[in-house]
């Protein structure tokens, strides 16, 4: 079992909740704009705290009311690709990879040819294509050493080539790497293309 989630909470005037249990691959959180799949993906990640229920990642509890467990997000463990790719416009691509490399990840030259982004990192961040932008944001993810991977949107914004070279790099880490993937879209097409399984809200 990858994911056992049960979770709700209040957002105003509206009740977010989502209870559902997976197993490896990619699990797709699949809906129109506003049911709060994004809020799902961040009371996963320990941004926000669920008013009641269960984060069970990979066997391990992440959060629990009734057992009065909440693991701060910095020890989750957590892989985290949000919709914009957020690159420290600072440093080359190369050195926004190192910056999420984890104590003994040694899987670089492997990130690297399964992202295809081998070629771009003498690059700086604002010279990078949007596709290439988001491929070097869930290289940086993966570098992390990550138990699990969530992606907010990762081809929003993006043209139709674009969409298909990162939907590529998406099967290539869900059956490459082992990593489960939790994902969030409410394109039909990426989530027929990517998940293992769907969960609609």
């Amino acid at each position: 079992m990858s994911f056992d989630v049960d979770v709700a909470v209040r957002r105003g005037e509206s009740l977010i909740e989502a209870r559902f249990r997976t197993g490896p691959g990619a699990t797709v959180l699949f809906g129109p704009s506003g049911v709060g799949k994004t809020s799902i993906l961040h009371m996963v990640a320990g941004l926000l705290r669920p008013e009641a229920g269960h984060v069970r990642v990979s066997g391990e509890t992440l959060f629990d009311t009734s057992a009065r467990i909440d693991i701060v997000p910095e020890r989750r463990r957590i892989g985290y690709v949000f919709q914009e790719p957020r690159l420290f416009p600072h440093k080359r691509v190369a050195a926004n990879l190192r910056y999420g490399m984890g104590q003994g990840s040694s899987n670089w030259e492997e990130v690297i040819a399964m992202l295809g982004i081998g070629h771009l990192l003498d690059r700086w961040p604002r010279t990078l294509s949007g596709g290439e932008a988001r491929r070097v944001a869930i290289g940086r993810a993966l570098l992390s050493a990550p138990r699990v991977l969530l992606l907010d949107e990762p081809l929003s914004s993006l043209d139709r080539a674009r969409r298909g070279e990162i939907l590529d790099a998406l099967v290539a880490v869900r059956d490459g790497t082992g990593i489960p993937i939790l994902m969030v879209t409410h394109d039909p097409e990426e989530a027929e293309r990517i998940a293992t399984a769907i969960v609609r809200l």
